[in-house]
């Protein structure tokens, strides 16, 4: 019997993406339905009753965690930018995940996990997935002490992921669901929001000055302000200039 498969993402590119890959590493798979947000996903779920659900996590009208819930008999792979708490516990209980971006060799596990569980009709178990999500991403999030701070940004870059020291960040700069790391050297993209980010790094070295800017304090070099009280940062490593929003132009008032 073919088995069948779901991809539910909404960025159409990474859709097609996963779904090209699947193609090559698993031919005999049918991929029944690409759905764009969290509703057309149950929708295909109920329609197609796939085999296996790719779920993104973070979609419109329901998130990928909201979706599994409607597939009890749907083995389900998050492909998913959450990094280290939610890798942990995935590999904790066996569960599968693919942390974007995912290297082919990646793929290739999750596929041979996913074939040897139907090839012996093992039970989709996706109970235990979602209570450690739950755990992984909500509440069971362990908190971050001094000592617990993140050190690295971790990026993707084609098939590589680039190790960022938080140190070598000049700022962070979100933009839709992306946000841009600033060194000196170059600029990489992530999917951590200035949210979450701001929860891990050191709120003495990083400083919210917009809210879509995050600025190393130890690369301002100056900081002005112009007649309308206005102020903007310069940097000691990057050209550009760095609006300061009046919400934070407290913190750069003189000592």
């Amino acid at each position: 019997m073919q088995a069948t498969a779901l991809i539910a993402d909404d960025e159409p590119l990474l859709a097609d993406y996963l779904k090209t890959k699947l193609a090559q590493l698993w031919p005999e798979l049918e991929i029944v339905a690409l759905a764009r947000n969290g509703l057309e996903a149950v929708a295909a779920l109920r329609e197609f009753e796939p085999d296996v659900a790719f779920l993104d996590i973070k979609m419109p009208g329901l998130t990928g965690l909201e979706v599994a819930r409607h597939a009890e008999d749907c083995h389900c792979v998050f492909v998913t930018a959450y990094d280290q708490y939610a890798v942990e516990a995935f590999d904790r209980d066996a569960i599968d995940y693919l942390l974007k971006p995912f290297s082919d060799e990646r793929l290739q596990r999750a596929v041979s996990k996913l074939r040897d569980k139907l090839a012996t009709r093992q039970p989709a178990g996706n109970g235990a997935l979602l209570d450690s999500l739950r755990a992984a991403l909500g509440g069971g999030m362990p908190a971050l002490s001094g000592n617990h701070r993140l050190s690295w940004i971790r990026a993707g870059q084609g098939n590589e992921v680039k190790l960022i020291a938080v140190d070598d960040v000049c700022y962070f700069h979100a933009a839709d669901k992306y946000t841009t790391v600033l060194t000196r050297d170059g600029e990489y993209l992530i999917r951590t929001s200035l949210k979450e980010l701001l929860e891990q790094l050191d709120s003495e070295q990083f400083w919210q000055v917009h809210r879509a800017t995050l600025v190393n304090v130890r690369d301002i070099a100056e900081a002005s302000r112009d007649f309308t009280g206005k102020v903007t940062l310069s940097l000691k490593s990057r050209p550009e200039k760095i609006a300061v929003s009046r919400a934070y132009a407290y913190l750069f008032k003189q000592m």
